[in-house]
């Protein structure tokens, strides 16, 4: 098994003399690590796998960790072994724990946009925008472990203030709603654990070693998870690359990492330092570009994979002209090096540059696949239907109530919707349990309580069969009784119709496929859907060049990549400079240059468009700090040839084909 291993990741894995730091550089076998020390405590220390989580941070990484641990325990995951997300281990904790926390087992999980709603409901304002900004300042509280009291002292402007007004009131709706959101999952567990000793002490005998992946993303609550489960025994290795620290906008504290040392005065720090990813140029910009930040722990990356491809740096006229010649450039790398389309990628720094790459992809014929975009979820129709599986989870959860007795429309509309919500607020019940009480009848004409009614029925039945029945089944049963597909034929235009049908349909199958495979009813499938932020539908044999904003590309690599928009004000971005926060943008840099392979390209545009007019652009201070081993290349050849030159030329390259192929 450690053949393959270097010598710091052999210590890595076996040393289990208490809590470890393995500072893993971009490429340097990170997951190779966790993977090996959880076969390796299972097979040679005799820890049971049911005693043992592995912790990350997105469902394809959990993914990817269980088929590689299965690859090397025999082809199949270890019995009772954990490998989530802190967001699904932490449904798993609320769950079981669910009367300490004031909820009953079957709580709603409510994503982005339904907490947006609750904030516009509360603050009364229609205006959108100004609602997710209060939210997302509420979720920066949770993160940070800051209570509404607190919050209230450390507003510091107008918005803050106006959401620390708000933010007692949303906890109580969201518990009315028997809900938690996304940051509750993190921080009900940490409360329970610091509140309830008897708890937090059967969770540390459960989970007596925990791995930790890109460890530099925790928040101050992941961390105070850590921390109550770990216990003093510390019993934990941390995995992550402070040079990668990119994601402080959602609440990541790189101050988590000093914390492990001053928590934990043992703690042993480990470094992989050897890349098995890069050419020795790239690696060569990446550490030059990084040594500008500040260090908590030096490190140099370093490889054996020889000095590859010159660094190349082209300015181009504007956006149209730089998405014009990376087409180029992919079309004629492609040919001369026999490639595949997916062994490219184009990274950028918002999803707003996205837009004429993909018009000049398409022009060549080049097939493209975006990551980092909509999520399949955010899609209205999958919306609409997983607000009906959320009421058969919990029927107190009124906004899923109010989007599906309106979804399709069966004549309730905002007049009897409003007259049943004030009856439920007066009587401090939900929406469904007011359909059914005595007192209701006051309230509503007869026609308006027969819908309601037959609606409530309805959800009743199905709540019954739910944990009785394949989840597939019901399913389809309850497309057929909402009469889903008539209703977009009848309401849409045919292709649009088709497009949400095709959508439903593909969900459906998913989802029914994902309750045989994982032995799931349909409401313990739902508990865990807000969870998953992308359906599993990405073809890993498509062949097509990834388009991927900088962030997302976190994790992947690629043998050619292509970096653009690399100018002042937009990597860094306006915003960072203006904050003096350059730190952030620079490990982002790093990121994108880590990404890479065999060789990489960045551009920048000479000019860019800002509504309606255009500015000067400044190439990237980033460019010059990357070293002096970097080709810059000047706009002018970089430039489309006109079609006379264009025949000019390949009658030349034609010519000299010939002359090589005459006898001598």
């Amino acid at each position: 098994m450690s053949a393959h291993l270097n010598a710091p990741q052999r210590e890595a894995i076996r040393y289990l003399d208490g809590p470890s730091l393995v500072l893993a550089g971009a490429g340097s076998g990170k997951t190779r690590v966790i993977t090996h020390k959880i076969a390796w405590l299972v097979d040679q220390c005799g820890i049971s796998a049911n005693n043992i989580a592995a912790i990350t941070f997105t469902n394809k990484a959990a993914k990817e960790m269980q088929e590689r641990v299965a690859g090397l325990m025999g082809g199949r995951m270890p019995k009772g072994l954990t490998v989530c997300t802190f967001h699904a281990l932490g449904v798993k904790i609320v769950r079981q724990e669910a009367v300490h926390c004031g909820l009953k087992p079957q709580f709603s999980i409510l994503d982005a946009s339904d907490t947006v709603q609750i904030v516009a409901d509360i603050a009364r304002d229609a205006d959108k925008g100004i609602a997710k900004q209060m939210q997302w300042q509420i979720s920066s509280w949770k993160n940070a472990m800051i209570t509404p009291g607190e919050a209230a002292q450390l507003a510091d402007n107008e918005l803050a203030s106006a959401a620390a007004q708000l933010y007692a009131e949303y906890e109580r709706t969201l518990r009315a709603y028997q809900a938690v959101d996304f940051d509750d999952l993190i921080s009900l567990p940490v409360q329970l654990f610091e509140n309830h000793p008897e708890v937090r002490e059967r969770w540390q005998n459960r989970l007596r070693y925990l791995l930790i992946d890109e460890y530099q993303d925790t928040n101050r609550a992941q961390y105070r998870l850590l921390r109550a489960l770990a216990g003093v025994r510390g019993a934990f290795t941390a995995v992550g690359d402070d040079d990668q620290a990119i994601y402080a906008w959602r609440g990541a504290d790189v101050e988590n990492l000093k914390l492990l040392k001053e928590d934990y005065p043992e703690l042993r720090v480990i470094k992989l330092e050897q890349n098995y990813r890069s050419s020795r140029r790239i690696l060569h910009a990446a550490n030059t570009l990084i040594a500008n930040n500040e260090k908590l722990f030096e490190k140099r990356l370093w490889s054996e994979h020889g000095d590859g491809d010159q660094i190349v740096v082209t300015s181009c006229r504007d956006p149209e002209h730089e998405a014009e010649s990376i087409a180029m450039k992919i079309t004629a790398h492609r040919f001369q090096n026999r490639s595949r389309f997916s062994d490219y990628a184009i990274l950028y720094r918002g999803n707003h540059q996205a837009r004429v790459l993909e018009q000049h992809l398409r022009n060549q014929k080049i097939p493209y696949v975006i990551s980092g975009g909509q999520s399949f979820f955010d899609k209205a129709e999958i919306r609409d239907l997983i607000a009906y599986l959320r009421l058969l989870v919990n029927e107190d959860d009124d906004l899923a109530f109010i989007r599906a007795i309106t979804t399709p429309r069966r004549g309730i509309g905002a007049a009897t919707l409003e007259a049943l919500g004030a009856y439920a607020g007066q009587r401090h019940v939900s929406l469904f349990a007011a359909c059914f009480e005595e007192g209701v009848t006051q309230h509503l004409n007869p026609r308006q309580l027969e819908l309601v009614r037959e609606f409530a029925a309805f959800i009743n039945r199905l709540q019954y069969r739910a944990p009785r029945e394949p989840a597939a089944q019901l399913l389809e049963d309850l497309l057929v009784a909402i009469r889903l597909e008539a209703w977009f034929f009848e309401h849409l235009d045919t292709r649009e119709a088709e497009s949400k049908w095709n959508n439903v349909r593909d969900f459906v199958g998913w989802l029914g496929r994902k309750g045989e495979e994982d032995d799931k009813n349909l409401l313990e499938l739902t508990q865990t859907i807000a969870l998953i932020s992308m359906l599993d539908k990405e073809d890993p044999d498509f062949d097509g060049v990834q388009l991927a904003t900088l962030h997302a590309s976190k994790g992947l690599e690629f043998k050619h990549v292509f970096m653009v928009g690399v100018e002042e004000g937009l990597l860094p971005h306006q915003s960072s400079i203006d904050e003096d926060k350059i730190d952030e943008e620079r490990r982002l840099m790093y990121v994108g240059i880590t990404r890479a392979q065999r060789s990489l390209n960045i551009t920048w545009c000479e000019r860019r468009k800002a509504g309606r007019d255009t500015r000067r652009c400044e190439p990237s201070r980033f460019i010059e700090e990357m070293g002096e081993d970097v080709r810059i290349n000047d706009r002018k050849s970089n430039e489309p040839v006109s079609r006379e030159e264009g025949k000019a030329r390949l009658a030349n390259l034609m010519a000299m084909l010939e002359n090589r192929q005459e006898p001598s």
